[in-house]
């Protein structure tokens, strides 16, 4: 008997999301969609804000395609990078077109690039991420035109046949074409042009040699501006480790440019690689330093994954704990909830599942059937879709989970509709099914349907594994973390404010593969669990000793709020930059066993607490928040943290009294 086909909660149209024919291929468009990509923005209103593609930012728009090689400003509030269309890429006689004909078109995308066409002037773009090269194929003779808004200072043949082309301009830039076969480019007042040519055209913006002791990047980049990238496959394998390799044409060996975590995790000596650390480019990100191999082996740090504490909690501990487990198991109630948003509803689902476990890890199981009952009553509605008010649905448009709420309203449960924030809310939900399945066996085989229609949501690994869902909806691939932001257009590109929750997804989604004894789920969760945390290391915890952010914004900060594809922000969605408990807790909650390899650095953490907490002195109502600066508190200084938690009068409503004293006395 063949296999049942995938779990779908019922279809519903939404009325919110932009329509994804504009500028994906028709041939694209049978299949679910990236939610969440590197080049999201080129998809959505009219296609033309530009995205970070490492080194460039790139925008296209008017049948053209401006790349820019950005300068970094920086201030105590916020990095960002900023886009000056250095160069801009056409056609000097384009093809009329209707009206509506689309001006750029999105051909084919992979994990790791995306080709772009601009149809009215016969240019194929080849956009890899980590690439110090532009590539481009004309697919017929056709004449160029290439702009740039500074001062043209020289241009020139580099070489004897005319297959390389320097251009100096007045802000100090150099950028090098290269060509498959002979080119004629001529300098014609504020334009660049071209005889017709077709084959492939390369162009190169040379780093600065400030930032590469005296290497000649020159001659590096000639070496490789052969071989070029068409597209790159990142694949999963066990053992915490993704594979790169990127599909190339032409001879010669590849380029690419590895961030500073791919330089943590590239393991060199199992790889055919080179790392060139004379050549690098700057970025928002570290420097980008130049590796040569078209296959790379990541390998991230082991991260355990258990149902409890990793040390285990101090035995004289227990009558305490026991104590608020049985006040807080108590107060459980599933027909008080005040809440229909699939993001508090998962925080109080969360919330309970932490009481079942932490009854386990204490001994105390007494408690753990009304716990179970309180799950089920609170998640079942979800699965079965009873819930007044709310509940998930499956739309066919860019293909995944919205909510009835957010399904007419893209701002409905923080954009979850427009597919914001998706690993947030189902994590929750997976959290606490993923227990519960783990308490009540029988019960998790009956919704596993739906459980893994849930998590395939934003864990699918690609159609051949369910045809309903795109690849990893939230996870980049290149970066190696996830983003939040959906099909909303930003100027800045993609964002993710709170690391830690998504860190509970990806634990929530091993968790369940442990559950459900599902080894392939649980080595996907784990990998990327362990990506996110070292990425949120990286680039979220801002350490005094740090180098890779400018001093004047490392001094003042401690931990980033929103971390953008081309910016650092220093304040949230909800709070300013001076709120830096609210900074701290959104980076914190959930508080689970998983929070300790997250905040693995003790000295880090005594750094964070300490420039938090005078932002807390003479605050009240703010007792929440609190909790989560004292749980960090207790990585350092237990008793004080303590005896501050003991004091506290209020909760996160994700968090409790229960779960506090836990972490504190599993130190």
């Amino acid at each position: 008997m063949p296999p049942s086909p995938p779990f779908l909660f019922p279809e519903v149209q939404s009325t919110v999301l932009p329509d994804p024919s504009t500028f994906f291929s028709q041939n694209l468009l049978q299949s679910p969609l990236p939610t969440n990509s590197f080049f999201q923005n080129f998809v959505l209103k009219n296609g033309d804000q530009h995205e970070y593609f490492h080194p460039y930012l790139i925008k296209s728009s008017n049948s053209s395609l401006s790349v820019s090689y950005p300068f970094l400003l920086f201030s105590a509030a916020m990095l960002y990078q900023v886009f000056v269309p250095d160069i801009t890429i056409s056609s000097s006689t384009q093809k009329t077109t209707a009206p509506t004909k689309k001006d750029h078109v999105i051909s084919s995308y992979s994990d790791l690039g995306v080709t772009l066409d601009i149809p009215s002037s016969n240019l194929r773009f080849f956009l890899l991420k980590g690439s110090p090269f532009i590539t481009a194929s004309l697919t017929k003779p056709t004449s160029l035109s290439i702009t740039t808004p500074h001062s043209i200072v020289s241009l020139f043949p580099s070489n004897d046949d005319k297959t390389k082309y320097t251009l100096k301009l007045n802000n100090n830039q150099t950028w090098i074409f290269y060509t498959s076969s002979p080119i004629a480019l001529y300098n014609k007042g504020s334009k660049i042009l071209s005889n017709p040519f077709y084959g492939i055209i390369r162009v190169a913006a040379l780093p600065d040699e400030s930032n590469n002791n005296g290497s000649n990047c020159g001659e590096i980049l000639d070496r490789f501006s052969s071989c070029y990238p068409v597209s790159g496959d990142a694949d999963i394998k066990k053992h915490f480790r993704v594979v790169y390799k990127w599909q190339t044409r032409r001879s010669g060996e590849l380029l690419m440019l590895a961030h500073p975590l791919h330089l943590k995790l590239l393991k060199q000596n199992n790889n055919n690689v080179t790392v060139l650390n004379g050549f690098k480019y700057r970025s928002i990100d570290g420097d980008l330093v130049g590796v040569v191999g078209d296959s790379w082996v990541l390998e991230a740090q082991n991260v355990p994954v258990t149902w409890h504490s990793i040390k285990g909690v101090e035995k004289g501990s227990y009558k305490e704990i026991v104590s608020a487990l049985n006040k807080d198991v108590k107060e459980l109630n599933s027909s008080n909830l005040n809440t229909t948003s699939s993001y508090f509803y998962g925080k109080l689902v969360g919330r309970a599942a932490r009481m079942a476990l932490i009854a386990e890890e204490v001994s105390y199981p007494i408690v753990i059937p009304k716990i179970a009952k309180f799950l089920k009553e609170t998640i079942e509605p979800w699965l079965k879709g009873t819930l007044k008010g709310n509940g998930f649905l499956y739309e066919r448009k860019w293909g995944g989970l919205v909510t009835l709420q957010g399904s007419n309203d893209s701002g409905g449960d923080f954009g979850f509709g427009v597919y914001n924030d998706h690993h947030y809310h189902i994590g929750y939900f997976i959290y606490g099914i993923s227990v519960l399945a783990k308490i009540d066996p029988d019960w998790g085989q009956e919704y596993k349907p739906q459980a893994y229609s849930l998590v395939n949501d934003f864990l699918n690994l690609g159609p051949r594994f369910n045809a309903n869902y795109p690849r990893l909806r939230m996870f980049d691939l290149y970066i190696l973390h996830s983003w939040a932001s959906g099909v909303t257009e930003f100027e800045d590109g993609r964002n993710q404010e709170s690391t830690s929750e998504a860190v509970n997804a990806y634990y929530a989604a091993a968790l369940m593969g442990l559950a459900f004894d599902d080894s392939r789920l649980f080595d996907t969760g784990s990998t990327l669990l362990a990506l996110e945390i070292q990425a949120a290391q990286t680039w979220w915890h801002v350490k005094s000793e740090d180098n890779l952010y400018e001093q004047d914004f490392s001094k003042d900060n401690r931990i980033v709020g929103i971390l953008w594809s081309n910016k650092r922000d220093t304040k949230l969605w909800w709070a300013s930059a001076d709120c830096r408990y609210c900074r701290l807790s959104i980076q914190v909650l959930p508080l689970l066993p998983i929070t300790e390899p997250l905040f693995s650095d003790g000295v880090y953490a005594k750094e964070l607490v300490e420039w938090t907490l005078p932002s807390l002195k003479g605050k009240t109502n703010v007792e929440g928040w609190k909790g989560f600066t004292y749980a960090l508190q207790g990585i350092y200084d237990k008793e004080n943290a303590l005896n501050n938690i003991r004091m506290l009068k209020g909760f996160d409503d994700g968090n409790s009294y229960t779960n506090l004293l836990w972490w504190i006395h599993s130190r």
